[in-house]
């Protein structure tokens, strides 16, 4: 009796292993991303070149520069020239208060002497303040208020003098028609050291206090309250 042959075993066929390679990216997917790459960097260079300050702005601020540390020198040579014109012409004020007060039926003018000494302290005064420099617009207001004070207590003065040689009701005309023109000249110095104070807060070098003596009622404007070199506003 013949045995069946037995069945041939069929072994599975191996499958090799690739490695799954990551799906690459399509050409229009490359395309963008250059052209985003290139759109960041030409809008990042005109971006740069817009706001890049050209030689006219660059100028032009050089100037802008040069005129504010200009103008602080001013203010500060013209805080120093007030202080001096106003330790100056106090005791002229003063002098001057007085000899329009007192009557002249009782001697109480002062002697010519100190007349002749208010009319050369006033005219020094004068002088300093004349041919003033150019300056920013805020600067040369405090100067021509300071100047302008200056000259009227010089008229003032010669007003006072003036008197002096007429009698009667001309002499009391003449004699009151300086005692307006004093008080108009505080008003006006104060105007003028209201605004020199105002610049120099601006200008960084704090409050600065050049106010002349004001009778009561004279309406002028004296100093605020903050304290002298003080920044706040």
């Amino acid at each position: 009796m013949t045995r069946p042959k037995a069945a041939p075993v069929v072994r599975p066929v191996a499958r090799s292993r690739k490695a799954t390679a990551a799906p690459r990216p399509t050409r229009g997917w490359v395309t963008l991303a250059i052209a985003f790459a290139l759109g960041a960097l030409v809008s990042g260079g005109l971006v740069f070149a817009v706001t890049r300050p050209g030689p006219t702005e660059q100028a032009a601020d050089s100037l802008r520069a040069q005129s504010a540390l200009r103008d602080r020198e001013q203010i500060q040579a013209l805080t120093t020239l007030a202080r001096a014109t106003r330790d100056r012409l106090a005791p002229v004020l003063d002098g001057l208060e007085r000899a329009l007060a007192a009557d002249p039926r009782t001697g109480g003018a002062p002697p010519a002497a100190d007349v002749a000494n208010w009319r050369k302290a006033t005219a020094a005064a004068v002088a300093d303040f004349a041919d003033p420099p150019s300056g920013e617009t805020a600067t040369n207001v405090a100067r021509a208020g300071l100047a302008s004070a200056v000259r009227q207590i010089s008229t003032a003065v010669d007003t006072y003098a003036a008197s002096q040689a007429l009698t009667g009701s001309a002499r009391e005309t003449v004699m009151l028609l300086a005692v307006r023109q004093r008080a108009d000249a505080v008003f006006t110095w104060s105007a003028g050291a209201t605004a020199l104070d105002a610049v120099n807060v601006d200008a960084g070098h704090g409050h600065q206090h050049v106010f002349l003596p004001a009778s009561p009622g004279s309406e002028a404007l004296t100093a605020d309250p903050e304290p002298e070199g003080s920044q706040r506003p």
